[in-house]
């Protein structure tokens, strides 16, 4: 069996975005789309910074490096989900959120907790395969063009090459001249008849006492022509049959082996779940009852997290250096309530504070993408200049803060929420709207909410 080395140690392999990193960069990068939370940034960022140290180590020390699975405890709406799924994009890494108590309901199966790793892999072929296709679209295009033009302008027939040489070069000037238009937009609405191949079939599906498997041959392979995988003519315009050329030439130049390969490779040294709720699953029950399953889950999570080997269509992946963020309010459970063994593979606890008025007004202003900030590009879309001023902000964040306190603290999310109150009107009317430029002050913001604030009831229903 092969071994295959971490991506930083195979000769010729460039390294990875984690290597460009270090925990500082990382958290100032966090800092960009996620407001205070200290500890917790601190914490993925040396969890990070560690599978960048373990690829420089010789292979037999790096194996036997597990990863710093991390348990953030926080109440929902403080930048948990957030934190991680930045950490991912930061570093292009395959990164799956998943809810743990979704195993716990009716018709759950043991190893159904393996399913998590088969959708982590499927995508990183898509996030693989993507990159593939960015690294060969422009040798794509090309070859596309040269197929267009060939369907606009059949190519020269074996007894014309032995014609006249002013002919042949009479014929080469027409294709310049077409690819010139054909680039120029100028034959986007001509017809073409173009021989397109139709889409393969699903892979099959079936349920086994192990949960739902996948068989990884599709239809068609098993019987040529049948379901798919035969060729037709159609007729469609250029603009539509320039999309299909592309589409065939880049599945062309992309080796799906090595896309797979490198995909399996990556979900192995730099995955990341997010398992959440983890909370719902703390207890160690004895008796019966419809929660009865939450220890179950919890030793059927072990070993994934511990480190084994699930079977896939893409071939067998390893767990081991996949790298589990749990994540929980814990108000009723504590992470004690964890059986020994899953407590002692999330060695690194952080717990992330709730947020208060200030917090909520850099929220609203401060990441790159502030919801400020969406809401002035969005209606800029339709001519309109929304500026919000800095009372009406302070008036939001200020709402937001005691909304959370008076019923359910759902912590950032409620600004989503006081923020579509305030821009409804402004939303609706934007298309028609005579005044371009608008400033939202906290009277406007009062007025918006003036009905709602009111009535209590009513409060706790709408915001």
């Amino acid at each position: 069996m092969a071994i295959i080395l971490p991506q930083s140690l195979e000769p010729g392999r460039p390294a990875t975005p984690e290597a460009e990193l270090t925990p500082r960069e990382i958290v100032a990068e966090l800092d960009k789309y996620i407001i205070g939370q200290r500890a917790a940034k601190k914490a993925v960022a040396i969890a990070l910074r560690n599978r960048y140290r373990r690829r420089k180590l010789p292979p037999e020390l790096a194996d036997e490096i597990a990863p710093k699975n991390i348990l953030m405890i926080g109440p929902t709406g403080v930048g948990k989900t957030e934190i991680s799924r930045r950490l991912a994009k930061l570093t292009s890494s395959p990164f799956l959120k998943i809810e743990a108590s979704k195993f716990t309901e009716v018709g759950y199966v043991g190893r159904d907790v393996e399913s998590m790793i088969r959708d982590l892999v499927r995508i990183s072929v898509d996030m693989v395969r993507m990159e593939k296709v960015a690294e060969v679209e422009e040798k794509a295009r090309g070859l596309a063009e040269e197929r267009l033009l060939d369907l606009l302008l059949p190519a020269l027939r074996r007894k014309e090459e032995t014609a006249a040489e002013d002919e042949a070069q009479r014929f080469l000037d027409t294709r310049e001249k077409l690819r010139r238009q054909l680039r120029e937009g100028r034959l986007e609405e001509r017809t073409v008849e173009l021989e397109v191949k139709e889409r393969p079939a699903s892979p099959l599906e079936i349920f086994s006492n192990s949960g739902m498997e996948e068989i990884g041959i599709h239809i068609q392979e098993i019987i040529p022509g049948l379901m798919g995988g035969k060729s037709k003519r159609r007729r469609m315009k250029v603009q539509e049959a320039r999309e299909h050329l592309l589409e065939e030439e880049q599945r062309r130049l992309i080796d799906m082996d090595q896309v797979t390969r490198l995909a399996v490779e990556r979900v192995e040294h730099s995955g990341i779940i997010f398992l959440d709720e983890v909370d719902k699953i703390a207890g160690r029950e004895s008796g019966r009852g419809p929660e009865v399953s939450r220890e179950g889950v919890q030793r059927d999570l072990l070993p994934i997290i511990e480190g084994t080997t699930v079977n896939t269509r893409h071939g067998l992946v390893r767990t081991d250096h996949i790298l589990f963020i749990g994540a929980g309010a814990f108000h009723v459970s504590k992470p004690a309530d964890l059986i020994p063994e899953l407590q002692g593979r999330f060695p690194i606890r952080v717990e992330l504070t709730a947020l208060n008025k200030n917090d909520f007004i850099r929220i609203l202003t401060e990441p790159e993408n502030a919801l400020v900030k969406q809401y002035e590009a969005l209606l800029r879309t339709e001519g309109v200049r929304v500026r919000f001023a800095q009372d009406a902000v302070e008036e939001m964040a200020g709402m937001a803060e005691k909304v959370n306190e008076d019923a359910e603290n759902i912590g950032a999310r409620r600004l989503h929420t006081i923020l579509e109150k305030v821009m409804e009107d402004i939303s609706f009317e934007a298309p028609d709207i005579a005044e371009k430029d608008i400033v939202i002050d906290r009277s406007y913001v009062l007025k918006q909410l003036q009905d709602i604030l009111k009535d209590q009831d009513l409060r706790r229903f709408i915001l």
